[in-house]
């Protein structure tokens, strides 16, 4: 008998003790547009949860892999994550039709690493008057974009004739086999084209931005997650922050971690990427608002935007978590400036 009350007295404290002890955090839910780790510095969300990042600022984080920003926002919206990277068009277009309450709070890859690829018979950009050029679509975002770095070189975007074909990889599989003159394509793609005999760059990724700075993508929260999951919000952009820096300042570490993630590429090709990431790293969080501002004015000239009314950029990016961040942290130099 009195085994069996002891057995009860013990069964007992077990019970209370465990309904007196905090319950354990909701993992923090971060959705991201890649099947794979891709090979642009948006890699550094992956990479941050498998390297640790995440975990030593003290937040769970379970990557959730969607295809594409429009399922990447409608999970966001049914509540199935806490933060999304999405591209900024999506975000400002639910802002400017009356859909209000997505902020973009950091960007861990403000610009995608576009580059113009062409025959060496084509110098200049200028000689593409008349030439074929693919682009994913009429209307897409390699289109528009690639129609500015042109434009800015003195060729109306009328004097080339636009081929719609898709994604980056058949356009480049079209260049190489002379379907086409030129086309736009990540240096990932570039890089890991087999095939490159009578082809060159005509216009490298920093002289592509530096002609259309548009920042493509950002990380967004919801409002719940702005209000309840504050600190969470803040811990993974300092994990993110953290890391973009060191694979700013060791591009060798950025090698070896995409080298245990993705076999199939070769080390060669990763550190001629991880070169040319020098500059791309968000060391400071990716936001500023002149950039920003400047990307939505584009955006506002595009087809997709006629007839919407312009919002204000508070309406859709909130700078306070990342700014608590650097706060924290400091800033980091480079061109990643945290222009307020």
């Amino acid at each position: 008998m009195r085994a069996n009350a002891l057995r009860s007295v013990i069964a007992a404290a077990a019970l209370l003790a465990a309904a007196l002890a905090p319950a354990a955090a909701a993992p923090f839910r971060l959705i991201v547009t890649e099947l794979d780790v891709p090979l642009v510095p948006n890699s550094v969300m992956p990479l941050a949860e498998k390297l640790g990042y995440f975990e030593r600022e003290g937040v769970d984080v379970e990557i959730v892999r969607v295809q594409q920003t429009p399922s990447a926002l409608a999970a966001l919206k049914a509540g199935e994550g806490e933060m999304a990277n999405v591209s900024v068009d999506a975000v400002l277009q639910l802002a400017a039709r009356g859909d209000p309450g997505l902020k973009a709070v950091m960007s861990p890859n403000k610009s995608l690493p576009f580059l113009i690829a062409a025959k060496d018979s084509i110098a200049r950009p200028a000689e593409l008057a008349g030439r074929s050029f693919g682009i994913g679509r009429l209307g897409s975002l390699d289109h528009s974009l690639s129609a500015k770095v042109l434009a800015a070189d003195g060729l109306a975007p009328d004097a080339v004739r636009f081929v719609a074909l898709g994604q980056p990889a058949v356009r480049a599989r079209a260049l190489a086999a002379g379907q086409i003159d030129a086309t736009t394509m990540s240096i990932g793609v570039w890089t890991d084209l087999p095939d490159k005999a009578g082809l060159h760059v005509l216009v490298d990724q920093d002289a592509y931005y530096a002609a259309a700075p548009v920042v493509n993508k950002v990380n967004v929260v919801a409002p719940a997650a702005l209000e309840s999951r504050r600190k969470d919000v803040e811990a993974v952009i300092a994990a993110l922050v953290k890391a973009s820096r060191d694979f700013a300042a060791d591009p060798e570490k950025w090698v070896a971690a995409m080298a245990a993630e993705r076999p199939d590429v070769s080390r060669a090709t990763l550190e001629t990427l991880a070169k040319s990431f020098a500059g791309s790293w968000s060391v400071n969080g990716g936001l500023a608002r002149d950039e920003l501002a400047a990307t939505e004015a584009w955006l506002y000239e595009t087809p997709d935007f006629a007839g919407l009314p312009e919002v204000p950029l508070a309406a859709w990016t909130e700078f306070g978590p990342l700014d608590a961040v650097l706060a924290r942290l400091g800033t980091a130099p480079g061109r990643d400036r945290p222009v307020r």
